[in-house]
């Protein structure tokens, strides 16, 4: 059995490798209680408890898309594995391609996303600027939205290149985000986005 330093906590791999997956981070966490949040984000494990404000933007999102997409395209807090060092997010928010299947894992590949929604956490919020921004671009899903309660906003992000993304727009909630020169195609309305 071999030890390894993964940040703050000593972990011993089983089968005797220094190797880490997150097939292998996520089996550890299977028993985490229902209404709890985990991802994995470079490596570090981060579990949050559902709030009434995130589930509402959340649910928001989700319903105003529902009225275009069939429910088997639209996905929440499901892991989806992204590129960089062990990096496995349960987006609030997701939407698949037409035809996207998943690989023998079970899992959706993020080369088939065509939306991320995420709606910040206090606690977490540095990881959807920042990595999980960056996962996203150079995954090149085409439109990535943060919902921001504590600030009131919305910060939409498109156009990924490189690794970052080339257009970014930020709206006030209770104005009207427009993407239907997206792949989205819709308008989304944000006035009943409560704020925290």
């Amino acid at each position: 059995m071999t030890v390894m330093e993964t940040g703050r906590i000593e972990m011993a791999m089983a089968d005797g490798s220094d190797e880490l997956t997150l097939d292998m981070m996520f089996e550890w966490l299977e028993n985490v209680p229902e209404g709890i949040k985990v991802e994995i984000v470079e490596g570090n494990i981060y579990m949050s408890p559902q709030r009434d404000t995130h589930w509402d933007i959340t649910a928001d999102i989700y319903d105003q898309l529902r009225v275009r997409y069939p429910r088997k395209r639209l996905k929440s807090d499901v892991r989806i594995d992204y590129p960089g060092h062990l990096n496995g997010f349960a987006t609030d928010v997701t939407l698949v391609a037409e035809g996207a299947v998943k690989n023998d894992k079970g899992l959706w590949l993020c080369q088939d996303v065509e939306f991320v929604a995420e709606v910040i956490s206090k606690s977490t919020k540095g990881n959807d600027y920042g990595p999980k921004k960056a996962a996203y671009a150079t995954a090149e899903v085409p439109v990535y939205l943060i919902a921001d309660p504590y600030a009131g906003r919305c910060h939409l992000f498109t156009e990924p290149k490189d690794g970052d993304y080339l257009t970014t727009l930020t709206v006030p909630f209770g104005a009207k985000l427009d993407l239907t020169d997206t792949v989205v195609g819709v308008t989304l309305e944000t006035d009943e986005f409560p704020r925290d």
